[in-house]
């Protein structure tokens, strides 16, 4: 239970209304013990007696602690449901901030269906029980010591006899919460799988439906599916027959009190009265233990979710800021690898670049050539740390990137993905992105460098169009433009395209090269090349093979001098093609 209990933090904010709702449940438990009390006196002042206006006036009495119990208990349900959608608003915004923390490695460690379970369904799972914690187990102790107080008052040895079967039933409870919490925490990595499949075959329903594997990806979600139901009727299981066995030591409990309790009245030691109010006192002091084994499902799985939200908040982000940051000067944008070796587990597994030096100067254009699998998207991503290197060092202006406050050098540093991702949205809000407040002449300008203004104007609403989710209303090429142009619109100092030109015609693709030289003169860009046309303008091209820097030089030097590089001009060339800078 301790990772249940560690979010006590995220409660202590609203702790005032904590103890208020706790105050107005003392008020609650109070009016209720009354009514036995009372009770006792309508039996042997009232009826034993034949005291009409006794029976009248302990009978509105009654009524009023009722009436005073109702009222304060609906007070304290609206503060512990203010409390608990409060707690769990805050856990959601923190999981947030966390994964907004994270670097590409921790991504990596987490899929994004398990991230959406554990903000959503786990965070509910936890603010359903800071809701009935403040409304109900907040009320068990009190209700317990009030009910065995009052019940040693009105028989000291019937409250023996109740002392000696708490032990026993707090055991059990203990026992079922303990053997139950596993079993939840199943049940929510079931659901994390079931999330897992759902949202890929939603993602991927185009390809679902081009390759005709609807009936395979039905048969996946429905086994997800059957493995989430299969696991939550064993939980379900185990816990139908705890609450019977928590009611079976109650009725065991009643049977003993009536029993003992009958004789002791009929030999006089207990008035009728006393036994009913003794009766209802020890009812009041086993409810609690009942509320709890009702609990056991509910606190069980709350356990389960926030040891799951924990492993989230309690991850560190691989990338750290740098504790004294480097003051930045003015950039210039001279990006250099140096000795740099990287693998995506830290080193534990072969590396995935070796021993690389490469230097891209101010200005500079460099392409980065290679069969799929060399290393170049690994290469592009430490220069804004996304990642960092195992070994050696990757500067700009010859100062470490791990040395410079992380969001000025990403401020500086600039990147088109292959995959652009675009968000729900007008065309205009996703170019200005990285720079909500541009004006319209910005956005235009980097769009016609992008050489998607045309393009855009032609939509009905021009740069007012609806970007559907993910960019679903869009052509792949037409994606690539967009995400190219919300590069462009920062002016960054170090320009990176990742294979982003892919999916447009090679006439586009040479306009938008035309244009960045204008737009972009003495930025550093960096190409991942997937067409080797894309890269003879470059001022250097680098040829990786294997991780490793294989190549480097003009178009003419790496035709006279590597032969990787003549083989992948002539595969995609042939020996008639431009060979031109």
């Amino acid at each position: 239970m301790k990772p249940l209990t560690r979010m006590g933090r995220f409660v202590r904010p609203y702790l005032r209304s904590v103890v208020l709702a706790v105050v107005l449940l003392v008020g609650v438990v109070i009016a209720d013990l009354l009514i036995p009390r009372l009770t006792q006196t309508v039996i042997d002042e009232g009826i034993a007696q034949r005291d009409v206006a006794a029976i009248v006036r302990t009978s509105l009495l009654m009524l009023g602690a009722a009436l005073l119990s109702a009222v304060l208990a609906v007070a304290n349900t609206i503060l512990a449901v203010r409390v608990g959608l409060n707690t769990g608003a805050d856990l959601r915004s923190a999981i947030a901030r966390r994964v907004q923390s994270f670097s590409f490695g921790n991504l990596d460690d987490f899929q994004t269906g398990q991230l959406i379970v554990r903000s959503t369904s786990d965070v509910q799972t936890v603010e359903m029980v800071v809701q009935l914690g403040t409304r109900i187990m907040a009320r068990a102790p009190l209700w317990a010591l009030g009910s065995m107080t009052m019940l040693l008052l009105t028989s000291p040895r019937l409250t023996l006899l109740v002392v000696a079967l708490l032990p026993l039933i707090a055991v059990l409870l203990a026992f079922f919460l303990n053997r139950a919490r596993p079993l939840f925490v199943a049940v929510q990595e079931k659901l994390d799988r079931l999330n897992q499949v759902l949202q890929e075959n939603l993602a991927g329903v185009r390809v679902v439906k081009a390759f005709v594997r609807g009936n395979y990806e039905i048969g996946r979600f429905e086994a997800a599916n059957q493995d989430l139901l299969d696991q939550t009727l064993r939980a379900m299981y185990f816990l139908a027959t705890a609450i019977p066995t928590m009611f079976l030591m109650v009725n065991l409990s009643i049977v003993a009190v009536i029993w003992f309790g009958g004789i002791s009245t009929i030999e006089g030691d207990l008035t009728v009265g006393q036994l009913v109010a003794a009766f209802n006192y020890m009812l009041y002091a086993l409810f609690p233990m009942m509320m709890l084994g009702m609990m056991v499902m509910p606190l069980s799985a709350a356990s389960a979710s926030s040891s799951r939200i924990w492993e989230v908040l309690d991850s560190d982000p691989d990338i750290e800021p740098p504790p004294d940051p480097e003051p930045l000067q003015p950039i210039r944008g001279r990006v250099a690898l140096e000795n740099v070796w990287f693998s995506y587990d830290g080193g534990d597994s072969a590396p995935v670049l070796q021993d690389v030096n490469l230097v891209a100067e101010p200005g500079q254009m460099v392409a980065l050539l290679g069969a799929t699998g060399s290393g170049k998207s690994t290469l592009v991503h430490l220069i804004p740390r996304f990642y960092d290197v195992d070994r050696g060092r990757v500067t700009l202006d010859g100062v470490d990137v791990r040395e410079l406050p992380l969001h000025q050098l990403r401020t500086h540093v600039a990147i088109a993905l292959q995959e652009p991702v675009l968000f729900s949205g007008t065309i205009r809000d996703n170019i200005r992105y990285g720079r909500p407040h541009a004006e319209d002449e910005a956005v235009i300008a980097a769009a016609r460098a992008a050489q998607a203004h045309d393009f855009i104007t032609d939509l009905p609403r021009g740069y007012d169009t609806y970007v559907g989710q993910r960019g679903v209303n869009l052509s792949g090429g037409q994606k690539q433009r967009v995400a190219i142009a919300r590069a462009l619109l920062v002016q960054p100092k170090v320009l990176i395209l990742d294979a982003s030109t892919s999916s447009v015609d090679v006439q586009t693709e040479i306009e938008i090269e035309q244009a960045l030289e204008q737009l972009m003169e003495g930025t550093t860009t960096l190409v991942i090349a997937q067409r080797i046309s894309s890269a003879l303008t470059a001022d250097k091209i680098v040829v990786l093979d294997r991780g490793t820097i294989v190549a480097e030089g003009t178009h003419e030097e790496l035709m006279g001098s590597s032969e990787i590089y003549r083989e992948i001009y002539r595969s995609q060339l042939g020996d008639g093609g431009m060979v031109s800078g």
